[in-house]
């Protein structure tokens, strides 16, 4: 088989057509419907109990982001003129036996760091503070500071929290390390955060995205005017095709987060994996060199590396393949290789512009309104052609109208988001 025929293969599997897009928009309305009435649908829909900011918001707040390994706490001061200034930063790391400990045993330690933060920012305990809390982990929250966490994720399995106030065991902690100067004003997650800090600025500001290892995407709901957190990533209206399908057997929650699995960083490789493996196991592919991609090798970084190689040679794509025992690859087969990544990267760009559009086009049918749309994330930050995809996609399907959908990249609303948040709270 020619190389030519095997990538007319492989993009019969990835290609959707701009109708399939359109029928993808209808489907998610539909989702989109079904949750906000509080029926079975892949879409949670979740109310935030917060609305955007109003660009009058003012103070100093701090902000927790906790969203991994690696946490953050912030004092942010927001001025005049949509004005954002970080005054402090501290990181910290949990420990993996913290993570994997008791609930109590968490939360001590974040309240620890809190308490070092404030001594060693010299903010000390002297002036009360309002406090963002940024929880990236599934939760339904049960007003603007109160959530309950559905379920861990992200490696994290500390007992006694799943089923739990997040924010209840916060300010436990918090008491029991004698820090009575801290309130928390906001719960949010990370998306809301990125609408939220664009909207300080930006009024048209209405939808909030994260694009990177996961994905995610909240909006204005014009019938409540507050944010409804939409739990995007588990969307399953889509066309599967039959590496979708073992993708899915193959992971951790078969038969969830469905159209996460087809566009996030976590994913994206392991797909672009499946077909090499599929290509080198029928020997049309390197078939003469003992080649393997164990599983865990070909991630999205290395995706997004093969197709941003423009050597007339492809030496990167080169160096990369001799690094995993591939030796003596040949051109055409490294071009065959960033072609494959290509077309599983623009299926899912084009199915997140769909989902996009799916958000703007519920909230304003004709698209008469200008929407600004807040993007934060690694996959859409350094993916190379994400967003020139996505304002191409947007185009087939709204034509002229696509003008009125404005990407704007928007760093930081774990941290700054989340402090805006918290002023809002305070201010509401």
């Amino acid at each position: 088989m020619t190389n030519d025929a095997i990538l007319k293969k492989v993009k019969a599997d990835f290609d959707l057509s701009t109708n399939a897009l359109r029928e993808m928009v209808g489907a998610f309305h539909d989702e989109m419907r079904l949750g906000l009435e509080s029926q079975v649908s892949s879409l949670k829909m979740l109310p935030t109990f917060v609305d955007r900011a109003s660009g009058d918001e003012r103070g100093r707040f701090l902000a927790l982001d906790l969203g991994g390994t690696n946490f953050r706490v912030l004092q942010v001061q927001l001025g005049s003129g949509g004005q954002v200034k970080v005054e402090h930063v501290g990181k910290y790391i949990i420990p993996r036996a913290v993570m994997r400990g008791t609930g109590e045993q968490l939360f001590n330690f974040i309240a620890q760091s809190i308490d070092t933060f404030l001594v060693d920012s010299r903010i000390g305990y002297d002036e009360k503070r309002d406090l963002g809390f940024t929880f990236s982990f599934p939760m339904k929250q049960t007003d603007i500071v109160n959530g309950i966490l559905i379920n861990w994720t992200k490696d994290f399995s500390a007992s006694g929290v799943v089923g739990k106030n997040v924010t209840k065991l916060l300010i436990a902690a918090l008491k029991r390390q004698g820090i009575d100067s801290v309130e928390i004003a906001a719960l949010a997650n990370d998306t809301v955060g990125t609408m939220v800090a664009r909207s300080y600025q930006d009024q048209d500001c209405d939808v909030g995205i994260i694009f990177g290892t996961g994905t995610n995407a909240c909006y204005r709901e014009p019938s409540t005017e507050t944010i409804v957190n939409i739990e995007w990533g588990n969307f399953n209206k889509l066309p599967l095709n039959r590496y979708d399908v073992k993708h899915d057997k193959a992971s951790g929650n078969p038969g969830k987060q469905v159209m996460e699995k087809m566009i996030s960083g976590m994913y994206l490789g392991g797909l672009v994996q499946l077909v090499l493996s599929d290509l080198i196991q029928t020997r049309l592919m390197f078939k003469n060199r003992r080649a393997k991609f164990s599983k865990g090798v070909f991630t999205t970084t290395r995706m997004s590396q093969v197709e941003s190689d423009t050597s007339r040679k492809l030496t990167k794509v080169e160096d990369y393949l001799d690094s995993i025992g591939i030796i003596d690859s040949a051109l055409a087969e490294r071009a065959l290789l960033q072609r494959i990544c290509e077309l599983v990267s623009r299926r899912a760009m084009r199915i997140s512009a769909a989902a996009m559009s799916a958000v703007v086009t519920w909230m304003d049918p004709e698209l008469k309104d200008n929407h600004t749309v807040a993007i934060d994330g690694t996959l859409y930050e350094r993916y190379p052609g994400f967003k020139k995809t996505i304002l191409a996609t947007l185009t087939q399907l709204h034509g002229k109208d696509a003008g009125k959908i404005k990407l704007v990249h928007t760093k930081d609303g774990s941290g700054i988001g989340v402090a805006v948040v918290a002023a809002v709270a305070a201010h509401a």
